[in-house]
């Protein structure tokens, strides 16, 4: 067994969910029900994050955990929704495992592309609190940037507590665990995939949105201009409903 605690629901073809690097599985909440109504879902949390601790026996690597857990499940194909660092995950196990994933849905999804000066600047003043000890003055730095307008107070609380979760389950980490990023190859990432960018998402992940949309080989870029960068938490119904239509769909994008 795998160091990640994960929860499946429903019957039908596996949907995996990958929480973006700023919540944890719970960010799936309002897509959870609908979901697991129509497929078999799967969500996670990476190590460090929600309910799995961030300690391992040697190197790890999130793309490694995921292909344990759907071995674990004897799932041979699945479609994976990736957020923002998991988007990213979602990629690297693309790269490394293409016979694993049939789809991609990637909302404001990184790829490694080199930091422009807005994501440098948030980073820097996220370290800034992290290190002063105001671990709640940096997550509500998280949800200034990371939730768009529409987003409401519940939502914004919701997420700033996801966030300083992990800021504590991570500074207990004793010793700390070494974590291996993946290789990313858009260009030869065969699945299909659907490419949500936001139009108040910061300009490094709509740049991000558009190169991979660009890459991707079969890939399609929706752009939503109300979104910023977690647009399944800022509009849960209408985003779910992006989700589901393209994992529906027959045909490729």
């Amino acid at each position: 067994m795998t160091g990640v605690w994960y929860e499946v629901g429903g019957v039908g073809d596996p949907v995996l969910l990958l929480h973006s690097g700023t919540a944890d599985a719970r960010m799936w909440d309002p897509q959870w029900e609908a979901l697991t109504a129509s497929f078999r879902v799967i969500r996670l949390d990476f190590r460090g994050f929600g309910r799995s601790p961030w300690a391992a026996d040697g190197p790890y690597s999130d793309d490694g955990d995921i292909a344990q857990v759907l071995g674990d499940l004897d799932l041979e194909r699945v479609a994976v929704v990736g957020s923002s660092h998991g988007g990213r995950v979602a990629l690297e196990l693309a790269t490394a495992r293409p016979g694993l994933v049939s789809r991609l849905v990637l909302l404001n999804a990184g790829c490694g592309l080199p930091e422009t000066p807005d994501v440098e600047e948030f980073g820097a003043e996220e370290m800034r609190l992290v290190e002063a000890g105001d671990l709640t003055g940096a997550a509500e730095l998280n949800a200034r940037t990371w939730l768009g307008p529409d987003a409401d107070d519940a939502t914004r609380a919701r997420l700033a507590e996801m966030q300083r979760h992990a800021y504590e389950v991570q500074l207990a980490a004793d010793p700390e665990p070494e974590r291996i990023r993946g290789r990313i190859d858009p260009a030869g990432v065969q699945a299909p995939a659907l490419v949500v960018g936001g139009g108040h998402d910061l300009p490094y992940f709509r740049q991000t949105a558009r190169h991979l949309a660009a890459t991707l080989p079969h890939a399609r870029l929706v752009e939503l201009e109300w979104a910023g960068h977690l647009p399944s938490m800022e509009r849960p119904a209408e985003t779910t409903r992006i989700i589901q239509d393209f994992l529906r769909a027959a045909d490729q994008p």
